[in-house]
């Protein structure tokens, strides 16, 4: 893991399209703001981890578990 110190208004480029700039500190918290293309998802990690358990679960599913619970939702449409 590379750390590195960066003061109040300073800022680290990664590559040729990301910049991660230092724009607030107040007591221990840090503000970033982070430029990146558009199409580059940003989590704060707490999200990013939840995402991917979420992804996993869904991939766990079988077509026999989506057709359950299609027949399921659909069993009080009368």
């Amino acid at each position: 893991m590379l750390v590195l110190t960066r003061k109040m208004g300073e800022t680290i480029t990664i590559g040729d399209q990301i910049r991660i700039k230092v724009v607030e500190m107040k007591g221990n918290q840090v503000r970033l703001g982070i430029e990146a293309p558009g199409d580059m998802r940003i989590y704060r990690e707490e999200i990013y981890l939840k995402v991917q358990k979420e992804n996993q679960l869904a991939a766990a599913w079988s077509l026999e578990d989506l057709e359950s619970a299609v027949n399921f939702a659909g069993a009080g449409k009368e």
